[in-house]
């Protein structure tokens, strides 16, 4: 097991359920400002996890990731899987403009091309993005780790609100474990991070609820939801996400009208500052990624990890 430079405290929280050391590893920046990974540990026949979500500075993370594959390659590892706790590329995944690329393809070729065997990752923003790998690719979610924490809560007056249809089979998989009904808003994105959402389709008036999404960027989609479900007569609003980047202040817009009680995320994404931060309940999924990896090892499978959700 080793990890780059952004995925070496997730890592830390996987090797500890595993028993099993973290390797270590060393990046060089050369005069010239590329990249050098030295793995300091030995690879040959061996079966290697390199941990690195690919967060901000998402070029530098990613191209390290790359650099580590090439070297575990190079060390004659016998197979080598990618463990991605958050892949940004996931939201460049379709060609809805003239001439645009779509990363998400790319950023999976690309590994792939390096030498990879296998990807494990967390909640890609869309089921075709799971298409785009090569490679034996596991996606994991986190709605066992998001129930268990909502559960402990009275939820007789509880809905699930997912803020587009595109989320609403997962928010409907969150409810059916919470005992909850299910709704959904209907988004239209205009441009970049500006969205619109015309309507709920659901009741709300009068519940507490739960605003469900798989990503937490910029915020404009939650700020869009948390607005409606107010003039819909929603009582108290709570905001719950796999992949919390609160990117550009998302965390204070979100929580500075004080409309929104809570947010929840889990740490797929590295944020030391939000330790002592109570306006967010981080959540670890490193055990579950460990799960998975020590089922990777032994051949045993990973989709029975959820064999009965929502039963």
């Amino acid at each position: 097991m080793f990890a780059g430079q952004a995925g070496r405290s997730f890592a830390a929280g996987m090797c500890d359920y595993l028993q099993v050391p973290l390797s270590g590893s060393r990046l060089q920046r050369f005069a010239n400002d590329c990249l050098q990974v030295q793995l300091l540990a030995n690879c040959r026949e061996r079966d290697v996890f390199l941990v690195q979500p690919i967060v901000a500075p998402v070029q530098e993370n990613l191209m390290e990731l790359l650099l580590m594959i090439d070297a575990a390659r190079g060390a004659s590892a016998k197979r080598i899987t990618a463990v991605m706790p958050h892949f940004a590329y996931a939201r460049s995944d379709k060609k809805d403009a003239p001439r645009i690329s779509i990363g998400g393809r790319l950023v999976a070729d690309l590994l792939t091309t390096a030498g990879v065997d296998r990807i494990l990752t967390m909640s890609l923003h869309a089921p075709q993005v799971h298409a785009f790998f090569r490679v034996p690719t596991d996606q994991l979610h986190a709605l066992h780790e998001l129930a268990t924490h909502f559960s402990l809560q009275d939820l007789s007056r509880t809905t699930v609100v997912s803020p587009d249809l595109g989320n609403a089979k997962t928010a409907t998989l969150f409810a059916k474990m919470l005992g909850t009904p299910v709704a959904a808003g209907s988004k239209e994105r205009l441009d970049g991070d500006a969205v619109t959402i015309s309507t709920i389709i659901g009741d709300v008036a009068g519940r507490d609820v739960i605003v469900l999404d798989d990503e937490i960027a910029n915020g404009s989609t939650i700020l869009a939801i948390v607005r409606l479900l107010e003039d819909a007569g929603a009582r108290r609003i709570q905001v719950a996400c796999t992949h919390g980047l609160f990117s550009h202040g998302a965390l204070d817009r979100i929580t500075a009208s004080g409309r929104v009680s809570g947010v929840v995320c889990t740490d797929t994404v590295p944020h030391d500052d939000l330790a002592d931060d109570d306006r967010v309940t981080v959540l670890g999924v490193a055990p579950a990624f460990a799960e998975a990896v020590r089922r990777i090892h032994s051949g045993e499978s990973v989709s029975a990890l959820f064999a009965h959700d929502g039963d």
